[in-house]
């Protein structure tokens, strides 16, 4: 099954499951989903950062925060969560990402519920080729500086504004 085959919950503007639909066919037509992002630091605290690759399906060729992605038909936010961070870093036997908050994320004619999640990955990774096409752990002091330098997915800013302000309250 190719990504764009793979079957996700549609859900309305208060996170209720009101159908199914291809991923393709989902972001085709701007079909409200769920999405996961884990904010992945290593043993020193440094925050994984990649470049997604260019045959991605949204936002190719970008730079994201987070590791992460679509929720699945029938999976929890929490297995997504887990089952992403574990497939973008290219690790098994992560602890569990820790949920910090959801939300709404529009933006014109796409839009997704966010679950936004943390964890330590103390493993050496090994990030999927086909998904990531550079990665690094950065300090928190560097990425702040890359955010006016290269370009970001705009979910993944949103989200990372979102945690900012969750964590200064």
């Amino acid at each position: 099954m190719t990504p764009a085959e793979e079957i996700l919950d549609i859900v309305d503007e208060n996170d209720e499951v009101i159908g199914q639909a291809p991923r393709g066919e989902a972001y085709a037509r701007g079909m409200r989903h769920r999405c996961v992002f884990i904010q992945a630091r290593d043993a020193q605290g440094r925050i994984f950062v990649h470049r997604r690759t260019a045959t991605k399906l949204v936002f190719p060729s970008q730079y994201d925060m987070f590791v992460g992605g679509v929720v699945g038909a029938g999976e929890s936010y929490d297995a997504a969560a887990l089952r992403e961070a574990e497939e973008e870093l290219g690790v098994s036997g992560l602890p569990r990402p820790v949920p910090l908050f959801k939300f709404l994320y529009e933006s014109g004619e796409q839009t997704w519920w966010s679950a936004v999640y943390e964890v330590r990955c103390e493993l050496p990774v090994n990030p999927q080729a086909e998904e990531v096409a550079w990665h690094a752990f950065l300090p928190e002091e560097e990425l702040e500086q890359r955010l006016g330098e290269w370009e970001w997915v705009p979910d993944g800013l949103e989200a990372y504004e979102r945690l900012r302000a969750f964590r200064a309250a």
